[in-house]
């Protein structure tokens, strides 16, 4: 694939959390893109996983290792070399942040001040892309999206997390990195679907292991509305940044991007289990309005990407029956026949290229 300007054809580029349902398909992606690829991960995050069921360390330099494990991380860099990073490991789970919130802020902080302390001290990395969550911005439940100017905060320990790494990364370009050879950038996106995640306590992954057992799928709060996109959409704005800081794009040092979908993919949880179960056979779900998340939920949170739009010249492929229909083609060929997964996930990397090329994203243009 010769996307991105061809940016990433043979860099070495370091994927932090590469075992994850994101970092494990940004890999693959790079892989396709040609660049060499390495992954600092500390475990297998669920089973099955996207990671294992790829079987991705045959094309990758996979290193096990914990992202506050600062001497570990260090070790890593000086073997591998990465001419970018990306920093996608995080404690990703909301509901898990309430039963262990020490471990939470400790991986979401501790991870972005040991990778940027790396960082600052090896001026032959060229590039960072921070990834962070749309949670970090204090969720006032607005109609309208949140801009990169918005105010930070959170009412969960995730969220309060994502916000303090958020700060963090904001704190060292200014004080590392803003007369350094190495650009850095921030983004924010969030309630990503797709093939592969297998987490528990998120809609999809829940739904389709109901489903495939004839079960009927309890739903928490069906009229939250939610910005859904698939797992391919933010991935792409990351390689969009990534390339244009790798080109010396200066407009965009330091500075934070939002990836997100067109408002008419803002659906509700309802609309889209209506969508999914459409397309898979025996497929029920129900209201489960006696079921409450610990803490405060979120009932509406979208972002606005006029930002990446302008300075990156980014925004969404898809359109919300085509987000479903990706995520449950993918899981339709889990079921069916495990061993094409591979080839076929690269298909639909491909298919998404071609759609972003026909709707004249920059990014996709040969």
């Amino acid at each position: 694939m010769t996307y991105f300007d061809n940016a990433y054809y043979n860099k070495k580029v370091l994927v932090t959390g590469d075992t994850g349902f994101k970092g494990s398909w940004l890999a693959l992606w790079l892989i396709s893109l040609g660049a060499k690829v390495a992954g600092y991960s500390d475990k297998v995050p669920t089973q099955p996983s996207n990671f294992e069921i790829l079987d991705l360390k045959k094309n990758i330099q996979h290193f096990k290792g914990d992202i506050r494990d600062k001497e570990k991380l260090a070790k890593v860099i000086d073997e591998f070399k990465p001419e970018i990073v990306f920093h996608l490991a995080a404690q990703a789970i909301v509901s898990e942040s309430f039963l262990n919130p020490s471990l939470t802020f400790e991986t979401n902080i501790m991870g972005m001040v040991n990778l940027l302390d790396c960082i600052r001290q090896r001026d032959w990395i060229d590039a960072a892309v921070l990834i962070t969550s749309d949670k970090a911005y204090r969720n006032d439940e607005w109609c309208w999206g949140y801009r990169e100017i918005d105010a930070l905060g959170g009412h969960d320990p995730y969220s309060g997390s994502k916000s303090c790494a958020d700060l963090v990364a904001q704190s060292y370009f200014d004080s590392f990195f803003k007369e350094s050879d190495t650009r850095i950038a921030i983004t924010r996106a969030g309630n990503v679907i797709g093939g592969g995640d297998w987490a528990s306590n998120r809609i999809v992954p829940d739904c389709i292991r109901a489903w495939t057992n004839d079960k009927t799928v309890q739903v928490r709060n069906p009229n939250a509305t939610r910005p859904w996109q698939h797992v391919l959409e933010p991935l792409s704005g990351y390689l969009c940044l990534g390339s244009n800081l790798l080109m010396k794009n200066k407009e965009i040092n330091g500075e934070a991007f939002n990836f997100g979908p067109d408002s008419d993919v803002n659906q509700t949880v309802a609309e889209l289990l209506d969508a999914m179960s459409r397309k898979w056979i025996k497929a029920k779900w129900s209201s489960a309005s006696n079921q409450k998340l610990k803490g405060h939920e979120a009932t509406l949170l979208k972002l606005s990407y006029d930002k990446a739009l302008f300075f990156l010249d980014w925004r969404a492929v898809l359109k919300f029956n085509e987000t479903v229909d990706f995520t449950i083609d993918w899981y339709k060929t889990y079921h069916e026949d495990t061993e094409i997964l591979y080839d076929f996930s690269v298909q639909q990397i491909e298919k998404y290229c071609e759609l972003a090329n026909k709707r004249d994203l920059r990014w996709a243009q040969k």
